[in-house]
């Protein structure tokens, strides 16, 4: 990783150019070609850097909601109960904690109300653990921005 891949990184997170070429216009913004902004992108993705470049969606105004959950699993069952979770579509991120309290694999879903509580039950049969379900209440942070540069 180099400077430009820096300024790209912090270009990219400051807001991406919904425009018909992005990659062009961010190109223009940093004084690239398309072509490399392309390139230098699928590198460090590729890298795992980037994970993906997406919206930041409103869940409340398209009629969904979003729960933080948390598993009770030993250390061994931590990768076998994380596939089982990894199934759904709806759950963006899943991680393991230290597990003072017991509940240490926590992930997010996002859905309906009805699909939310699916899943739940899903998964909840398919580990055979117990769970622990913190509904969102109130939204606090929408998004973060790293100083990278």
């Amino acid at each position: 990783m180099d400077e430009i891949d820096l300024d790209l990184l912090s270009a990219v997170q400051d807001g991406f150019p919904i425009t018909s070429r992005p990659f062009r216009d961010l190109g223009l913004a940093l004084g690239l070609e398309e072509e490399e902004v392309i390139q230098r992108l699928a590198c460090l993705q590729k890298e795992g850097l980037v994970r993906r470049i997406g919206p930041i969606l409103d869940l409340r105004k398209l009629g969904r909601s979003g729960i933080l959950a948390a598993l009770e699993v030993s250390r061994e069952e931590a990768d076998g109960a994380a596939q089982v979770i990894n199934e759904y579509t709806e759950v963006s991120h899943n991680y393991l904690r230290p597990d003072e309290s017991g509940y240490n694999l926590w992930f997010t879903v996002s859905a309906s109300e009805e699909r939310i509580q699916e899943i739940l039950q899903e998964i909840r049969v398919k580990t055979g653990r117990k769970m622990l379900v913190l509904p969102t209440l109130r939204i606090f942070k929408i998004g973060v921005k790293f100083d990278i540069v």
